[in-house]
């Protein structure tokens, strides 16, 4: 069977996964974590509960990208996000792109996304977003005023925050409305310091997340239904095919990382 491997092994008998919240156990074995290896291999050995069917019209690098698109999945889950929300994302990386598709996806159309990228700007813009703030050369307050004014003076109901860094995080905090929601995807800084006082009187609330959990055949049915099409953010490509060795991967790893590949 063709599928998409979910890359995480809980350990099924902790209060966590006993009670459904699996992505939080301590003792997950998730790939590519050290010490526990990744999965690049002709062959690997995985629970057949976390191995998803793949439908016919839902390619193998389809199923490959349901790992970046459920962490996008499990970020609007967290949030409850509805279609009337207004959304700003900060960074147009894979899941910050991703962030935007599944929103979509989820009916939200009001979708404004800042990066210093151009070319992964452009990427969003071909997504259909509402406005792709270069912030290169803009300070967080000027960043903040940015996003407002591109909400028609209002502040977004949601900001996901997919860089999780100082400043990215103090922008998600004062850029957010009254009442609104702030997500942490991005795994930037371990510590911050950052306005909380302030947004905790304006009763912004600061959503964690950590990888996802069931969220594989949202992604999957996304897939297959054409809700979501995944191919603009499939830049680049490297037959392995009979030539499958290490200089391969480690030129496509170098290539995945040179700013100008979004997946490879």
């Amino acid at each position: 069977d063709r599928v998409a491997m979910e890359p995480g092994i809980p350990c099924r008998c902790c209060s966590q996964c006993k009670t459904g919240t699996y992505n939080l156990c301590p003792e997950m074995q998730f790939f590519a974590t050290p010490p526990v290896h990744g999965s690049l291999s002709q062959f690997v050995v995985h629970p057949s509960d976390f191995c998803f069917k793949l439908p016919e019209n839902v390619s193998l690098e389809e199923g490959a990208m349901c790992e970046p698109l459920s962490v996008a999945v499990h970020a609007c889950n967290r949030v409850d996000l509805k279609p009337s929300h207004s959304i700003a994302v900060l960074g147009a990386g894979p899941i910050g792109l991703c962030s935007i598709l599944v929103a979509q996806a989820y009916g939200a159309s009001n979708i404004i996304v800042t990066d210093m990228v151009e070319s992964r700007l452009d990427i969003a813009r071909k997504l259909g977003v509402k406005s792709a703030i270069n912030i290169s050369s803009l300070t967080n307050e000027q960043v903040i005023e940015k996003i407002t004014n591109e909400l028609n003076g209002e502040k977004p109901d949601i900001v996901f925050d997919c860089c999780g860094f100082t400043s990215s995080m103090t922008v998600a905090l004062k850029s957010a409305k009254n009442g609104g929601k702030v997500c942490l995807i991005g795994l930037g800084h371990n510590e911050m310091n950052l306005p909380i006082t302030s947004a905790a009187c304006r009763e912004v609330d600061i959503v964690g997340i950590f990888r996802y959990r069931n969220t594989y055949p949202t992604c999957i049915s996304l897939l297959s239904s054409k809700k979501i099409d995944i191919s603009l953010l499939l830049t680049h490509k490297i037959n392995i095919e009979g030539n499958f060795d290490a200089k391969i991967i480690k030129d496509a790893f170098e290539f995945s990382t040179n700013g100008n590949a979004v997946k490879v």
